[in-house]
């Protein structure tokens, strides 16, 4: 009866273990990843009163009389290869391992060792560290190539700082390209303008920095598909012309943009100059009066015979002073005097600001200044592109000088940081803007009810992408995880930085592992070891899936079940311990 008290006492011992494990598994139903445990039941050693004997030829042979001295928990077994059903939160740094042929751990680290867990949300730490949310454990993996940031070093894994400050900014990149696009009309009223067809692009240089580049289209000979387009202006940040600065401190207008070329432009004379038909020995002349002190200007060009018609410039002589004689001025694009006085073209033909701005020169062939001429036709040394258009078709033939569609643009010369030869090391250096290549085979010449829809834009068309339209510097506006575990920051300006990549561990009895609590698990002698390393998750055809998390794999209706089992089992084994107290006091009242 003593044996059969113990025996009660292990199954009432070893059920409440079995009835632990079940609270536990229950406790846990809504923890990220948590695998359940299952117990597993064995009976112990058993008192043997009579050995079995062996068969004579007389008599057969005898069992050996044993009795069970009762049950203990032979086995906890964790269902850890049994993934738990996905559970969508959205967030970017939240990741689910799915499973391919092997059991995937991510590796943490606690401060003093690599420990590996299923669940897997995660977050950046003030460090910039991502790390787990419950613990604060730093997630493992392997860093970017300094040689190369598109190429990952799967060597020994180390914490992932992907917040670290120069992963903070992404790099502004130069513009090296552009293009236009779009309908011109040659009806549109843009054109009859002196400013021509306006069009605009933004431009970075190397350093991030923001320049707006204006040209502007103009009609030569609409019947005939023919078009110039010139550079007119280079505006930085602050508004300042650095293609004006460029040009007046010597540089040439064509070494940035465009062929010199010739255009003629009819001005009419300005209401200060008007026929005096005293002049010239009763010939007559154009006059110019000055305004601000009445002084009369008699208008002629020079008569040396040597000076090609060409060049016959403007000479404005003082008619209260035959010795005060001015001509024009190239630098000034004016009528300059000895005393320094100066009278711009805009006083005497009206000519605009804007053309002032961009005359690279004056050929006087045209001028004509015979009485009843109200007009006066100047023909400007110019500096542009010629756009041919096909007038069958309407697509562009020709873009520059060289019969294809692209022309050039020779940024590098402007700017702050143009470029200049440094006389150390005799090359060009500083020069923060590239050359740019303008792309114009998309420009169209057609009919569109006198409306041109021409549009400039930063780059050239590659597939999906713009090659060559340059960025400004970014800042991170973000992260994401790719299935292979590669962590990707995306900037303001639109690029997306490689820095890093999330690494997994296998094991090869993932059983084996030892539960440390907080979801971690450690190695053991019989799960096999960790080489440091690491593995691809996509090395099997696994993956980690962002916005996701495991849930827990417990089986509620099984673990009812169980505990329904034992509670009745817990029951019986009460039951013998009765039993066997009660047949102890009918033994003992045998002696009253």
């Amino acid at each position: 009866m003593m044996r059969s008290l113990f025996s009660g006492v292990a199954g009432l011992k070893t059920h409440q273990t079995k009835m632990d494990v079940i609270g536990n598994n229950i406790a846990n139903v809504n923890t990220v990843a948590f695998k359940s445990s299952a117990t597993t039941f064995s009976d112990i050693m058993y008192q043997t009163t009579q050995q079995a004997s062996g068969a004579t030829a007389t008599r057969g042979g005898t069992n050996a009389k044993q009795i069970g001295l009762g049950v203990t928990n032979g086995a906890t077994k964790i269902s850890i290869t049994s993934a738990g059903a996905a559970q969508s939160t959205g967030d970017a740094l939240d990741i689910r391992l799915t499973d391919a042929n092997s059991t995937n751990f991510f590796i943490v680290n606690n401060g003093s060792k690599n420990l590996f867990t299923r669940a897997g949300s995660f977050y950046i730490d003030g460090n910039g560290n991502l790390a787990m949310t419950t613990t604060g454990y730093l997630v493992m993996g392997w860093q970017v190539d300094p040689d190369d940031p598109s190429n990952i070093i799967k060597d020994t894994v180390s914490a992932l700082r992907v917040m670290k400050t120069e992963n903070l900014t992404s790099a502004p990149e130069a513009t090296t390209a552009a293009n236009f696009a779009g309908v011109i009309d040659k009806n549109d009223k843009q054109f009859d303008s002196t400013g021509g067809y306006v069009r605009t692009f933004t431009l970075y240089d190397n350093l991030g920095y923001a320049y707006t580049a204006k040209f502007s289209i103009k009609r030569a000979d609409g019947v005939h598909g023919k078009y110039t387009i010139e550079l007119t202006s280079v505006l930085d940040q602050d508004n300042n012309d650095v293609l004006k600065e460029y040009t007046d401190n010597g540089g040439k207008l064509e070494d940035i943009f465009g062929a010199v070329g010739t255009t003629t432009r009819t001005y009419n004379f300005s209401s200060a100059v008007s026929w005096d038909a005293s002049q010239n020995n009763g010939a007559g002349g154009y006059v110019y009066t000055d305004s601000s002190n009445n002084t009369k200007y008699l208008l002629s060009q020079t008569s040396d015979p040597t000076v090609p018609a060409s060049q016959k410039s403007l000479i404005m002589t003082n008619l209260s002073d035959a010795t005060d004689t001015g001509t024009y001025d190239p630098d000034t694009k004016s009528i300059k005097f000895a005393n320094n006085n100066e009278i711009s073209l805009t006083k005497i033909f009206g000519v605009p600001t804007d053309d002032l701005d961009t005359l690279e020169g004056i050929n006087w062939s045209g001028m004509t200044l015979a009485n009843g001429t109200n007009s006066v036709e100047i023909t400007f040394n110019t500096v542009n592109y010629m756009l041919q258009f096909d007038t069958q078709e309407g697509t562009i033939i020709s873009a520059g000088n060289d019969g294809g569609t692209k022309l050039m643009f020779n940024a590098s010369l402007l700017g702050p940081n143009r470029s200049i030869t440094d006389p150390q090391q005799g090359q060009n250096v500083n020069n923060a803007m590239s050359n740019i290549e303008i792309e114009c085979g998309s420009l169209l010449n057609y009919d569109n009810k006198g409306t041109s829809t021409v549009v400039g834009n930063r780059g050239i068309p590659d597939g999906s992408s713009m090659r060559g339209e340059g960025k400004k510097l970014g800042t991170m506006t973000g992260l994401s995880v790719q299935n292979d575990g590669k962590i990707f920051g995306s900037y303001s300006n639109g690029n997306t930085v490689l820095l890093g990549q999330i690494a997994v561990a296998q094991f090869a009895n993932a059983s084996g592992l030892e539960e440390k609590g907080d979801n971690c698990y450690d190695t053991t002698l019989n799960s096999g070891e960790f080489d440091g390393i690491g593995i691809d998750i996509s090395a099997d055809g696994s993956s980690m899936n962002t916005g996701q998390l495991e849930m827990a794999n417990v089986d509620l209706s099984s673990e009812f079940t169980d505990m329904i089992t034992t509670q009745r089992g817990f029951q019986a084994n009460s039951r013998i311990i009765t039993v066997s107290d009660t047949m102890l006091e009918e033994l003992i009242n045998l002696k009253r």
